[in-house]
């Protein structure tokens, strides 16, 4: 958990805008993307890869493996979960046995051609519409204009759909419109209001909320008492993890803003400040994969995430693009009140692994 913790951490702090704005990315899905690629590759390749995962791709597959299934428990709504993890390659590519094998191993895996040197366009087209349908219909375009060309033969997908209902659904009736703090000014916000025994915490400057939801997912409200722009870089995978862990059943009178996030980022040079070099250059070593020349032209990702008083819906997809070269007296709710930036995470309880990281600077 600590090392998936840190590099979500890591990775965050390269990947995210300045901190007066709201982001969301999928740590599952580039950890997903880049672990295939680790696969892929061998050497100092491959090396720096394991380094910026914080963990090797056998471990991390246990951990994403965990996660790719939800109980279905009896939810009066079942939690909708939906991995691809795919190798699209030019027909001539030569690809090692020993890698098909290994794919075998990731969820939802598959292989598919796509006419990269021929058609490049329509290469593109296929990959998106296929992210398309796992993310139904929430990234309709991963990949875009430009991003395929005839020198591309390959591209390692992951694609990753979420929708699971809270375990008790907030009142409708209770939201109202409530002030938040955000960076541009206050501004009244639709906020849920509901007063109930959550998960709390209150240590090292953060207070802690966590909502169990569907299948085994649970969602994270990590407030901090100061300014997020203050709180955020001082957040590391040691505190963090303590401060999943001390979260207890508590009364909590919680008030959460409805909010709608999304992200979009090319990972290049947020991967350069992990170390990841090698794999973007012509001394990239993809023998694992194929016994032709490989480097990595490109890394996108894109996500979105969705809360309100039903539940959660996010997608993510991440794409590596590679070409040649009981009835007691209660005591009084500890009062939550989200009416400023806060951070939001998802993640599946089992294992720990985080589907979705957000940061929460003005939920309209």
């Amino acid at each position: 958990m600590s090392e998936h913790l840190d590099f979500s951490l890591s990775l965050h702090r390269q990947l995210a805008p300045p901190v007066d704005r709201s982001f969301c990315w999928s740590p599952y899905s580039v950890a997903s993307a880049l672990g295939l690629a680790a696969t892929a590759t061998g050497g100092r390749t491959r090396q720096e890869l394991v380094a910026a995962l914080r963990t090797e791709p056998a471990g991390l597959l246990e951990l994403l493996g965990g996660a790719a299934e939800l109980a279905t428990g009896s939810a009066a709504e079942p939690p909708v979960l939906a991995v691809a993890n795919t190798l699209w390659a030019h027909e001539a590519l030569p690809i090692e046995e020993s890698y098909l094998l290994a794919l075998k191993d990731w969820p939802g895996s598959a292989v598919r051609n796509a006419p990269f040197r021929a058609d490049p366009e329509r290469s593109r087209r296929l990959i998106n519409a296929d992210v398309a349908e796992t993310t139904r219909e929430l990234i309709p375009e991963l990949l875009p204009a430009g991003s395929v060309d005839p020198d591309t033969v390959a591209a390692l997908v992951n694609a990753l759909y979420l929708k699971v209902s809270w375990r008790e659904a907030f009142d409708e009736k209770a939201t109202a419109q409530r002030p938040f703090r955000a960076p541009a000014g206050d501004r009244d916000v639709p906020t849920m209001h509901v007063t109930r025994r959550f998960g709390y915490a209150a240590a090292e400057g953060w207070q802690v909320v966590s909502l169990p939801a569907a299948g085994g997912v649970e969602a994270v409200v990590l407030l901090p008492d100061t300014d997020l722009e203050t709180a955020e870089p001082e957040l590391d995978a040691a505190r963090l993890g303590r401060l999943l862990g001390a979260a207890e059943q508590q009364r909590v009178e919680l008030f959460l803003p409805k909010f709608d996030v999304t992200g979009d980022a090319e990972l290049t040079r947020s991967l350069d400040a992990l170390g990841v070099h090698e794999l973007f250059t012509p001394a990239a070593d993809f023998s694992p994969l194929t016994d032709q020349p490989l480097r990595v032209s490109t890394i996108v990702h894109q996500s979105v995430l969705e809360v309100d008083e039903s539940g959660l819906e996010g997608a993510a997809a991440t794409a590596v693009a590679m070409r040649l070269t009981a009835i007691v007296r209660e005591p009084e709710p500890i009062r939550v009140e989200v009416d400023r930036p806060f951070l939001f995470l998802v993640r599946h309880r089992g294992t720990a692994a985080i589907y979705f990281l957000a940061r929460v600077t003005d939920p309209s």
